[in-house]
């Protein structure tokens, strides 16, 4: 039998210690009674009543909504980002973007959003704009959180390509 590896005992130790509360809750999902600590039978009565409450299914819709849109702004955003940070030359401007592009992935969540709610709240009250925080304002947070980590990712790919390509387009051409 072959020894097992300490490196291996820990990872199997940690991906229990992950995921086996996740494993629990699912089985309690199904759980018959209203208590958590009393197990009553198996049942989906639950997820019958999860899916009967408008409230969470609204929720979900918006989420879903906001995911699309500021995921879509997040690509458009970040990839623009991305070439100007890998087809500029070097200089003050260019080391600015790529500072003010990257500050998001190394700030705490917490930190981002209260400051953003805070601009938002400042921005009302100088030029009343946004007149109340909805889905609007989470779009505008959403779409600049995650337009970071697109520049990141588009960026080492475009760092990658060849410019011989976009020459040889160029002579058939394509518009730089």
């Amino acid at each position: 039998m072959k020894k097992l590896s300490f490196s291996t005992i820990m990872l199997w130790a940690g991906m229990f210690f992950l995921y086996a509360p996740m494993f629990i809750l699912v089985i309690y999902s199904f759980n018959e009674s209203k208590l958590v600590t009393v197990w009553a039978g198996f049942s989906t009565k639950w997820y019958g009543e999860l899916l009967r409450d408008q409230q969470i299914l609204d929720a979900v819709w918006t989420s879903l909504q906001v995911a699309f849109y500021a995921s879509t702004m997040a690509v458009i955003i970040g990839t623009m980002a991305a070439f100007v940070m890998t087809r500029f030359a070097r200089g003050w401007g260019k080391l600015t973007l790529s500072n003010m592009i990257t500050a998001p992935l190394v700030m705490p969540e917490v930190i981002t959003g209260l400051s953003l709610l805070l601009l938002f709240v400042h921005m009302a009250d100088l030029f009343g704009w946004p007149a109340e925080r909805g889905m609007l304002t989470v779009w505008i947070a959403h779409s600049t959180f995650c337009a970071a980590y697109v520049a990141v990712v588009v960026s080492s790919r475009l760092r990658e390509i060849d410019r011989s390509v976009e020459e040889a387009a160029q002579d058939l051409g394509a518009t730089p």
